[in-house]
């Protein structure tokens, strides 16, 4: 059996899980809610990106990707554009977006995303996890 890794965990929610090669991440929302859809989605997409290095892959290997947009008929363009220029050359995920009413009333644009590790990754981040104080990254 896996160890599960967990990183960022706080009370409610881990904002990374890794299990068998898998890195499952939380939803990623913008910083500055006053940006329009293209400003939330670059913040949303540098968060993803921000902690699938610190799970030890990268964009490059995404499996899936879950967006949730506020406004769907008027948002979709605008947020596929900045997807379009940051999603890796020949390594677009299985992707669906919806939407649906957010969890505050400014959030325009959440992203949830799965990659993959590759199994040096997943050996590495195993180690670095065992030797890392509780709270920044755990295992179970």
């Amino acid at each position: 059996m896996s160890d599960i890794t967990r990183i960022g965990t706080e009370k409610r929610a881990s904002r990374a899980v890794v299990y068998n090669g898998i890195v499952f991440l939380a939803g990623a929302t913008a910083e500055d809610r006053s940006q329009d859809v293209r400003g939330q989605t670059r913040q949303a997409l540098a968060k993803v990106e921000k902690f699938l290095a610190l799970a030890g892959t990268d964009k490059s290997r995404l499996l899936t990707a879950q967006i949730w947009l506020k406004d769907i008929k008027d948002d979709f363009a605008a947020m596929n554009e900045v997807w379009d220029a940051w999603t890796a050359p020949s390594a677009s995920p299985a992707r669906a977006t919806a939407q649906c009413e957010m969890g505050a009333p400014d959030v325009l644009v959440e992203i949830i995303v799965t990659a993959a590790l590759g199994t040096t990754e997943a050996s590495r981040i195993h180690k670095a996890a065992c030797a890392t104080p509780a709270g920044a990254i755990s295992t179970t």
